[in-house]
Order: structure tokens, then sequence, then C-alpha cells
């Protein structure tokens, strides 16, 4: 019964989804609707994964700062399971309030302020236990350290100095120390004291008679005899009366010079209604964050001022009021309701179309046997049995976790081991030292089937779909010969621009006419068209010309051809080809036979 009982002020699970992780939040009120149903205004809590990386890299900066500098010695047999572990404890308070079904409440949880005394392994022995040191804000994106931390350590104690013997001068610097502004022991008596007392009052309502800004804002002589009966007022009259040496006729006459009588004003009388009236409001939202107060309401006010005004007006009636006010609303809320223990079933449950065994589900007997889950290990725990069994991550990869995996899963939001992946980040294999190594495994992984030998579903990829980049024999030929000119590494993170066939023939006919021993290349002429429709009319029309070719160099077998120069004849009716190509008569080095 008291275990589904919440209150205000319990931290508790909130479940939004049925495969998220758990919400964690701060009951702040319980309300009643008018449908009958009862909302809670909670305070939200971040987990690590719901910020950024670079803010994560700013956690872990503040985490190991904090370590330094902490008086604890930090355990160093901290394991990779520990360390992955610790990460799913930790949070991140917020400013930010939500209403929430309360239907949606799945538990109680325990979240505390890390201090420097706190070692944080002490959190993993607690179940349901987490910690936060950081503020995120979800507007601006950033995370600041609490203002509410607990001050303890040497840096914040107070250094005391040895004692002073007897006849031993004190070498301090008397002007940073404190000056003594009153003595009891003095000549006078509490009832002279009390009468000067009654004066400096009366000298504070008069001087504000003067005062035509004292005189809108206290208009009557009631508020005016009020606001001189203010502390600020008796400071001044006894730090005037102590300075003259407790002397009344020369105190007196200080509180009255010739310019007119001294007007002492505090807070409370230099602020205006509307700045009041935006404090309360400013307070109401942010609390005693005098910081955020100043910075969204009141950018014109100092910080000190702020405080000192707040001091003075929780002493106002204005302040009494507002905590009546306040308590009788607390009265007709909520102060705590009960939620039963949900039990419904999950979506992420899977089952089967065959009759589970006794006492196990999925393993063994829960799965048909076309079932792509049969037989496959729980994704965090590497287990092969388990009561029940619940799907997680994308559909597509079809991975599951075990009851007591899933179950983690939701309270922390994460998997109870590390990953393969965060393995190799701590401690890498040593098997993948080499790079050709590793780059034959990730090639290998991206095109293999998506197959499961371990019975994981951590080997299975998500196929993609494959293209075959075919490269033309220019192309093959300038990798071999033409290094300088194709840059090859440029080239290959490009594959579909265009190669500069200029430069390239430009440089092999260099470096070809450099070689000792080649050939001097002469260019045929061309025969004229004339001539070739001559001999195509002379000829047999069953007859087939006997075409004598050049014989092809030894040296240049198979580019010859590709390096001829582009002609730049006019095209012909055969495309942009001329005739001697289509007929295979562009190499003709003699003339032909009849």
């Amino acid at each position: 019964m008291a275990a589904n009982m919440y209150r205000v002020g319990d931290y508790v699970y909130f479940e939004n989804s049925s495969s998220n992780p758990y919400l964690i939040r701060r009951i702040e009120e319980l309300n009643k609707t008018a449908t009958g149903n009862v909302e809670a205004k909670v305070v939200c809590f971040y987990r690590r994964r719901d910020i950024s990386n670079t803010l994560v890299m700013l956690a872990d900066k503040h985490a190991k700062e904090m370590e330094e500098e902490s008086e604890t010695t930090v355990e160093p047999d901290l394991t990779d399971k520990q360390k992955h572990q610790l990460k799913h404890r930790e949070l991140f308070l917020s400013r930010q309030y939500e209403s929430l079904p309360a239907t949606h409440i799945r538990g109680k949880c325990s979240v505390a302020l890390l201090n420097e005394t706190e070692s944080v392994l002490s959190y993993l022995d607690k179940e349901d236990s987490f910690f936060y040191s950081l503020v995120y804000d979800p507007s601006v994106k950033t995370l600041l350290a609490d203002k509410g931390e607990i001050r303890v350590g040497p840096r914040y104690q107070a250094d005391i100095p040895e004692m002073l013997l007897e006849g031993e001068s004190d070498e301090r610097e008397q002007s940073k120390l404190e000056v003594k502004v009153w003595d009891p022991n003095s000549p006078l008596t509490d009832r002279q004291i009390d009468q000067f007392l009654v004066v400096a009052r009366a000298v504070g309502t008069f001087a504000r008679a003067l005062d035509c800004s004292s005189s809108v804002r206290q208009p009557s002589l009631h508020m005016s005899a009020a606001a001189a009966s203010r502390d600020i007022t008796l400071f001044h009259a006894m730090d005037t009366l102590y300075r003259h040496g407790c002397d009344l006729s020369s105190a007196i006459s200080v509180l009255v010079p010739l310019g007119g009588p001294v007007l002492c004003r505090d807070e409370m009388e230099e602020w205006s209604a509307s700045e009041a009236s935006l404090f309360e409001e400013a307070l109401e939202k942010y609390g005693k964050d005098f910081t955020d107060i100043r910075q969204d309401f009141l950018p014109w006010k100092s910080l000190t001022s702020i405080i000192e005004y707040y001091y003075m007006w929780k002493t106002t009636d204005r302040y009494v009021q507002q905590k009546r006010l306040k308590a009788a609303e607390a009265e007709s809320k909520l102060k705590q309701v009960y939620i039963p223990t949900y039990s419904k079933p999950t979506v992420n449950i899977v089952t089967g179309t065959g009759p589970p065994k006794p006492g196990v589900n999925g393993a063994v007997g829960g799965f048909p046997v076309s079932s792509p889950l049969l037989g496959r290990a729980c994704e965090s725990c590497f287990a092969t049995q388990s009561h029940q069994w619940y799907s997680w991550g994308p559909p597509n990869m079809q991975c599951r976790l075990c009851a007591t995996c899933w179950l983690y899963w939701k309270k922390y939001g994460g998997l109870k081991m590390p990953t393969q992946t965060e393995d190799e980040k701590l401690c890498p294999s040593p098997t993948t030292e080499d790079p050709r190594v590793r780059s034959h495994l990730s090639r290998h992984s991206l095109q293999a089937p998506p197959g499961r030998d371990s019975g994981s579903p951590r080997s299975a990829v998500k196929t993609r779909q494959a293209f075959f980049l075919h490269a033309s024999h220019f192309t093959r030929f300038a990798r071999q010969a033409c290094r300088s000119s194709l840059r090859l590494r440029q080239a290959a993170r490009r594959p579909f621009a265009p190669i500069n066939h200029a430069a390239i023939r430009a440089e092999y006919a260099d470096r070809h006419a450099e070689l000792p021993g080649s050939p001097q290349r002469s260019r045929t002429p061309r025969k004229p068209l004339a001539c070739i429709i001559g001999y195509l009319a002379e000829i047999h029309p069953s007859k087939k010309p006997n075409v004598i070719r050049s014989a092809p160099s030894l040296q240049t077998p198979a580019t010859k051809r590709m390096l001829v120069p582009q002609s730049h004849t006019p095209l012909s009716i055969l495309g942009k080809r001329n005739y001697s190509h289509h007929n295979g008569l562009e190499e003709l080095t003699c003339c032909v036979s009849d």
C-alpha cells in the first residue's frame, strides 16, 4: 500500500512510451481536473542520452575535475561494466515544469545531489538510485553547475590564524578587518537611548513629509511614521550616537544638519509598485534564484539590491497575506495519490504462435519454427533463456532483451552490459591493430549477408543496394602511363568527374618521344573522297576489298588507336565518326591493291 502511495516531493518514474525508457520526475503538485483525473506538476530530469554529444563531453570534463579536487580516493580498479553503468545513474536537473497524468507513474526512485565527499560507486549498490551535479537548460542547450551544491571541503573552510602571544604585535592589515560600530559599555542608560531613538524616528517622519517622492508613496502620516520606524533609521541613529562618543546633544545636531533633516530610506522605499509586482512574479517562477530573477525580470537592479529587498519583503504584510493564500491553496490540493501497480502487458512482449514451455518464454519453445527471433540471445547479457522476452531496437534489426535487461533498460535508459563498440573504445583488440585487418573487417561487415553465427543480432547489417563502376580502356591506361596528370588520389574521390583527355594525350606523347629506340610516328595522308568512291565503283560488289593494314607496334599494341589525335573534319551522315572510322580505313599506310 505504501509503495503505491505517491506524495508531493517524491521522485518517480513516468512512462510516456512502451519502448522508451522511463522519464524521471519530481512531483511538485497534485491537481484534480474537472473530469476527475489527477495530474501531477513535475520537475524534469534528463539523462545523458537526452542531451547532445557536446554537452556530454562537457559533463565528463566536469566529472573529471570533481574527481581531481575530491578528498576521497577514487577506486583505481573500476571495471568497464561499472564505468558503463555509472553513466546511466547520472541525471541533469532542469528548471522546466510539465504536467503529466498521474496514471503514468510506474514507481519511485531516489535522486540526490552529488557532493565531493561521496563516491559515485555507492549508487551502483542501491536500486533505483540516481545522482546529479549539473543543471541543464533545454531552451538554450547549456549545462551549468547547480547553485545549491553542498560546499564541503577544505576550499570552503575559514583559515584560522595562530593565536598571538602576549605582547606580540598584530601584523595583519587592519583596514581589511572588521570595524566595531557599537560598544554596549556606554555611560548612557537604556531609557536615554530609547528617547534618542524616538527623536530619530520623528526626524525621519518629518524628512519624509518634506520629500516630494516620499509624500507620493506614503500619502498618510501613519504610513510615513511606519516607514521612518524601519531598521534603516534605527541603524543610522545608533551609528551616529556611537561615532559621537554617546553624546546626545552632539548626535541630535547631526540628525538635523543645516540643509534639513536626514532622510534614510531602504530598498522597500526605493522600489516602485511595478517593480515590486515584477519581483513577486519572478519569485513565483524562479523561487530564490536571484540571478535568474535579475536577468529575466529586473536587469536594472543590482543583485545586492534584489537580495536585500527580498529579506525586507518577508517582513511586510504582503508576504504574510501571500503565505496564507498559498497555505489555503495547499489545503485544497491533493497531498497524495494512490496509483495501483501497472499490470497491463506491453506491446513489446515477444510472443509465438505455438504454446510456450512452462517457466520459459522465447528461447526454448515460445516461437514457431519460422520465427526470426528463434534461438537469438539477449542483446545485453547474451542469455538464451528468460521467463519473458521483449523486442528492442529498430524492427528491421529484430533484437530482443530478457526480462531483467528490459527492466534495466526501462529504469536506467541503457543496456546493462557495455556494447561491442564501447569495449573497443576502452580496450582495443590486439587482433585489429593492423589497419589492413580493420579495413578488411569493415569491408567484410558491409558486404557480407546479414547472417547470425553466434545467435546474437549484433552481426546483422542492413543490406545496401550495390553498384558497379566500370572504367573505360582509356582510364585504365591512364592510371598506369600518366599518373602525374591523372592524380589518382584526387580522381578516386570523384569517380564520376570527366578526365582531361588532352592533358593525358600530351603527357603520353612527351614520354613516348623521349623513349630511346621508339619509331617516329608519321601521319598518313588521308585519301580524298573521290578516290575512295572511284575505287568502290570499280570493284565487284561480291568481292571484298583487300585492305592491307599496318602491323601494330609491339610497344603499344592496344593503345595506338586510342591515342590517335581526334579528327576535326566536318561530321558526316554516319554520325560524329567519319566514313573512314566506320569502315576501318583510319590507319591505312599503303595504297589499296586492285
